[in-house]
């Protein structure tokens, strides 16, 4: 059965992001459908897959991370306006029984991602 999961990792503070705010969206073309919204818990993780079974299919999506709201709430130093305030990752998933997981790397001035396993 495939899967699609994430986690976020905040670089600057070396530890797990805890409520980060995440939506993942299909894409078809120029139509965009909201799959789920969630945080993550305290160990950066969601709670849940965010796809699985039925609802894991091929085709194009996009995880946007609201990284500037998690930054203020755990009071990093950012500037006003934050140079990353929502971050999006636009990937395929091509492999219908696959895991696809895509993780962040986060600090208020880059961001890492890359297909885990």
């Amino acid at each position: 059965m495939g899967r699609l999961s994430t986690h976020v990792l905040d670089t600057v503070n070396g530890k797990p992001a805890k409520g980060v705010a995440i939506e993942l969206f299909a894409l078809d073309g120029e139509a965009r459908r909201s799959v789920v919204r969630t945080a993550t818990n305290g160990d950066g993780r969601t709670d849940a897959p965010l796809m699985t079974g039925e609802g894991f299919q091929t085709g194009t999506y996009e995880l946007v991370f609201y990284v500037g709201d998690y930054f203020r709430s755990v009071g990093t130093a950012i500037a006003d306006p934050p140079f990353l305030d929502v971050v999006p990752i636009r990937f395929s998933i091509a492999e219908p029984l696959g895991h696809y997981h895509v993780p962040l790397l986060v600090s208020p001035w880059s961001y890492s991602t890359y297909r885990g396993s």
